[in-house]
């Protein structure tokens, strides 16, 4: 397969209850699962992709972790280097240097929507700023808003996991008094009584379509709001019910079929 039907398999498979994606040589896929149900249920889906060979194998919880570690380093992307904390550069947990331990359903922020978020993140004014991570999973992005500069940042998720494995990450990196945690839907996030200067917010297509008219409330003026988690073929809908929220588009970037976009609120 070539790396473009990689990602839209990938896609496929959002919601399907993946904890987990190794890539193999001549750009095929393993993807882990915590249950047989769950894992036959994809495979059923993907068999709709009449070519596509799938084949199902029990891997141990032992063996699930080492494979995980050996199949992730580090990463950078401009100024930060993402990395698990066996692959991280020696001695450099600096500003530059994010740690992330990845857990069964969160990652270490490799996927490329993740990375294309963090190429905003550097391109917007963050020092001093309030930043707002919707959807915040490991916390990857709240944490490099934090390194970056920013004053406070509140993370929001609505998986208990995600909130442990953000906070024990923002721990490792030594900045859990800047990151406000919290069990909270986007709608819910009005309770928090203040406004962001910047919004970060990696969802699907659908979901940025669904809640597009909840970000404007929380923006403060002249805020930004950088998005992802979306394909090409969705990227005028979703810029389109952004626009229709009142957001003006400033910039968006791709990789692969994945798509992330610069908005600012004046």
């Amino acid at each position: 397969m070539d790396a473009e039907r990689v990602d839209l398999l990938l896609a496929d498979l959002d919601g399907c209850g993946v904890t987990a994606v190794e890539e193999l040589p001549d750009h095929a896929i393993r993807a882990f699962f915590t249950t047989t149900e769950a894992r036959t249920g994809a495979a059923d889906h993907l068999r709709s992709h009449a070519d596509l060979a799938i084949s199902a194998s029990e891997i141990s919880d032992e063996d699930w972790g080492a494979r995980s570690q050996a199949a992730i380093g580090a990463v950078t992307v401009g100024a930060l280097t993402i990395a698990p904390p066996w692959a991280a550069p020696s001695g450099a947990r600096g500003a530059g240097v994010i740690i992330i331990q990845p857990s069964m359903g969160f990652g270490t922020g490799h996927h490329a929507s993740t990375r294309l978020c963090l190429e905003h993140l550097q391109s917007v004014p963050l020092k001093g700023a309030r930043v707002l991570d919707v959807g915040t999973g490991s916390g990857v992005l709240a944490i490099a808003a934090a390194r970056l500069g920013a004053a406070e940042v509140v993370g929001i998720d609505l998986d208990a996991d995600a909130l442990s494995n953000a906070s024990e990450n923002a721990g490792l990196n030594g900045v859990s008094e800047r990151i406000d945690l919290r069990e909270l839907t986007l709608v819910d996030a009005r309770s928090l009584g203040r406004t962001f200067d910047v919004i970060v917010a990696n969802l699907t297509g659908g979901h940025l379509r669904r809640e597009a008219s909840h970000l404007a409330p929380l923006a403060a003026p002249n805020a930004h709001l950088i998005v992802s988690g979306f394909q090409a073929d969705e990227s005028n809908d979703v810029i389109h019910a952004l626009e229709s929220a009142g957001w003006t588009l400033s910039a968006s970037a791709a990789e692969a079929t994945w798509v992330a976009a610069l908005f600012t609120r004046l």
